[in-house]
């Protein structure tokens, strides 16, 4: 098997392994040169070929958010085999299904692909309880669509009387750019983070789906024939196919839109999803045959150092200490989230480690909390 040469690194530095020379995703957040990425990227399984059109440019970077997730230099928390699994997931075109204890860089993940890759903005779907597969791929204002058609149709009086069933009222002809003065009804459909990942772009957006496990039970299998598909329809916009309407739609990216094609979303590139997991459910065997599965267990000392590093790179050396408090309390409590060493670390930096000693440890007691009663902890 081929391998990329070793990067140099300083002398005090343990040496870096050599590559495997089929991974495209490297682990340590560098970003790839648009041309190489493109001259490597790999083609998909052919049954993951998806043939959406038309195909969109590439979104612009969110790096303001990149920093705030990853810090100013990304830390290279993932081993060989972990990065093996994310390469895995992108050249079959499969959900990375990603567990482990809050606070371990799950949800980071997605910003660091998206960074190394530069694959442009990454689309976050938060899920709770309450959260429904229609919320993740879109939603149509109909109140305000009403409300907009409402004087149009009062003006016109009995010309409405005679339309079908089958025909928009407030579009002339069906074709979606509405009537006369007529807001189109594109403008009352937004496509959520999902619908947005699966828009024909070029290059896979990258989809952060969080903690599926606070998901309703059925969640994860209403997800399953869009994941094999690529593809959905947007309802209110089916009555059109016969007339080949194209309709602009809004999307879930800050002043977003793209153009819908006979009503149906279909990707071209099948998005890069990482799915979040606690744990604290089992996921049926249907969503996880269809998912590649990667396990983050809890930091050990290099790479909390390293996280520690990527966002107090200017005092990362000073910091051993703390981390050493930290691992010994997270033994003590039976799991602490590594964002918890972080808030000691900020707080250690405007100084409030240098006073009084017992009033430093009780504020270290006070932001280490166990995170879950005895009787969880696992």
């Amino acid at each position: 098997m081929s391998v990329d040469p070793a990067p140099e690194r300083a002398d005090d530095a343990p040496a870096t392994p050599p590559r495997p020379g089929w991974w495209l995703f490297q682990g340590t957040g560098d970003r790839i040169a648009p041309a190489e990425r493109d001259r490597r990227w790999p083609p998909p399984p052919p049954w993951r070929t998806f043939q959406g059109g038309p195909v969109l440019p590439a979104p612009v970077d969110d790096e303001p958010e990149t920093v705030r997730r990853l810090g100013a230099v990304p830390s290279r928390v993932l081993d060989p085999a972990q990065i093996s699994v994310v390469n895995a997931a992108i050249y079959l075109r499969r959900p990375l299904l990603v567990t482990g204890r809050p606070g371990v860089g799950k949800s980071s993940l997605a910003y660091l692909i998206a960074r190394e890759l530069q694959l442009g903005r990454v689309l976050r779907w938060p899920v709770t309880s309450r959260t429904t597969l229609r919320a993740g791929l879109y939603d149509y204002d109909a109140i305000g669509r009403a409300q907009a058609v409402a004087p149009f149709r009062s003006a016109a009086g009995s010309r409405w009387h005679g339309r079908s069933r089958g025909e928009d009222s407030a579009d002339a002809g069906g074709s979606g750019r509405g009537g006369p003065g007529v807001a189109p009804i594109g403008d009352f459909i937004q496509l959520g983070p999902l619908g947005t990942a699966l828009l024909p772009h070029r290059l896979p957006r990258v989809l952060l789906i969080d903690e599926m496990d606070k998901g309703d039970f059925d969640l994860p299998n209403d997800l399953l024939n869009i994941l094999e598909d690529g593809e959905f329809g947007i309802a209110e916009l089916a009555r059109m196919r016969q007339q080949g309407a194209d309709v602009g739609v809004r999307t879930a990216d800050p002043d977003g839109t793209a153009v819908v094609r006979d009503g149906t979303v279909r990707c071209h590139a099948f998005p890069i999803i990482v799915i979040t997991s606690n744990g604290e459910r089992e996921f049926s065997a249907a969503f996880l045959r269809r998912c590649a599965r990667l396990d983050i267990p809890d930091l050990d000392t290099r790479r909390l150092t390293e996280l520690v590093a990527a966002h107090f790179p200017a005092d990362a050396s000073g910091y051993q200490d703390l981390i050493a408090r930290f691992e010994q309390r997270r033994q003590q409590v039976g799991g602490l989230a590594a964002d918890q060493l972080l808030n000691a670390a900020h707080l250690a930096a405007t100084g409030a480690a240098d006073g009084d000693e017992t009033v430093w440890n009780d504020l270290l007691e006070a932001v280490w909390h166990q995170l879950a009663p005895a009787a969880d902890m696992r």
